[in-house]
């Protein structure tokens, strides 16, 4: 094991001439796979206690959750922590080798940390060969009675125990798409409603609105010509949009349309498919997509320009959706049928560990 230099320090705080914190120092090691409020519990209780607090994170081969995520979430709600990630370096250790970690941080801090807080008995051999104080938080886990295994196992049964940036890794995504006309907005709203819980609308709406000069008495509006980096903007805005709102959802999200969808809108009115709009909807995740269909009357609002080409468009999404893993129904008939047999496929989501 080589010898690592001492790390960089946190903004503002004091160090000594070979760059090592000056005052009282606290340590705390986990795998936070992933981190819950309990974890919070005990870096904020050793935030408190200390001038400097390093807390370092590992992983191991098969997490799902890479390290990087992870600690990217623990920066996140700890801003005034060190965070240091681990990997590679400690697939040589066992979790009981206390000798093996105490010379591993000794080694990787450049020091030994003054108080090291756990909520676990490790601390104790642990802390005897660092030549730290141990210091146990909250063991019976009596504060917040939160696991990363149930996390991990049933993480909507355990939301109060997650932080927004946490959350939103674990939400349920639920995406309604259709041609124009075909009721997206009105179900997303309505399913939001059904489940207590927020909605996204589209970009692409908004966008549209203050491009085209709307249509009157019936008329649809005069249609503008589109470019490509329009798509792409559109579909960048629609991606940023659902994953701030996925951070304040109630365990399940609803998106009205998807990046890409934009693709085929796109398609509709530049002429052929785009790379660049294809490459931003490449990798999103949804847990459900549903497709209204067609079977309800065009309405004209005045932003609206596409009844000559909405069965085309419907085909579309059913050759998109037909061509990808995700899961997917078709909504049809009057408002009610369409919730009701939405709710079914939503509810053995939500349910579902």
């Amino acid at each position: 094991m080589g010898i690592h230099s001492a790390p960089t320090p946190l903004l503002g705080s004091r160090v000594d001439e070979r760059g090592l914190p000056l005052g009282k120092t606290g340590f705390a090691v986990g795998k936070f796979y992933p981190p819950h409020r309990g974890h919070k519990y005990l870096i904020d209780t050793a935030r408190a206690a200390v001038d400097h607090l390093t807390v370092m994170i590992c992983g191991k081969p098969g997490f799902t959750i890479p390290t990087s995520v992870r600690a990217a979430w623990l920066r996140e709600i700890h801003p005034g922590v060190e965070i240091v990630e681990v990997d590679d370096e400690v697939a040589g250790l066992s979790d009981d080798d206390s000798e093996g970690w105490a010379n591993f941080v000794r080694e990787r801090l450049g020091y030994a940390p003054d108080m090291v807080f756990t909520s676990e008995d490790y601390g104790d051999p642990f802390c005897r060969f660092l030549g730290s104080r141990h210091v146990l938080v909250d063991k019976a886990r009596v504060a917040y009675p939160c696991s990363g295994t149930l996390v991990r196992d049933d993480a909507l049964s355990m939301w109060d125990c997650l932080e927004p940036c946490v959350r939103a890794y674990f939400v349920k995504r639920i995406a309604v798409v259709g041609a124009e006309s075909t009721g997206t907005t009105t179900t997303a709203r309505a399913l939001a409603e059904r489940y207590n819980t927020i909605w996204v609308p589209e970009y692409g709406r908004e966008y549209s609105e203050a491009k085209y000069q709307p249509g009157v008495d019936g008329q649809p509006p005069l249609v503008q010509d589109w470019t490509t980096a329009e798509f792409v903007h559109i579909a960048r805005r629609q991606n940023e949009m659902e994953d701030a709102a996925a951070r304040d959802a109630n365990k399940v999200l609803f998106s009205d349309t998807t990046a890409s969808a934009t693709s085929l809108w796109h398609r509709r009115y530049v002429g052929h498919d785009s790379p660049e709009v294809d490459a931003i909807a490449a990798g999103r995740h949804y847990d459900l997509i549903l497709l209204t269909d067609i079977d309800i009357p065009f309405v004209q609002d005045g932003l609206r320009d596409g009844e000559h080409i909405r069965s085309t468009m419907h085909q579309w999404f059913v050759d998109m959706l037909s061509a990808q893993s995700t899961p997917w129904a078709l909504l049809s008939g009057p408002l009610e049928a369409r919730l009701s047999k939405a709710s079914a496929l939503i509810d053995k989501i939500v349910s579902k560990k």
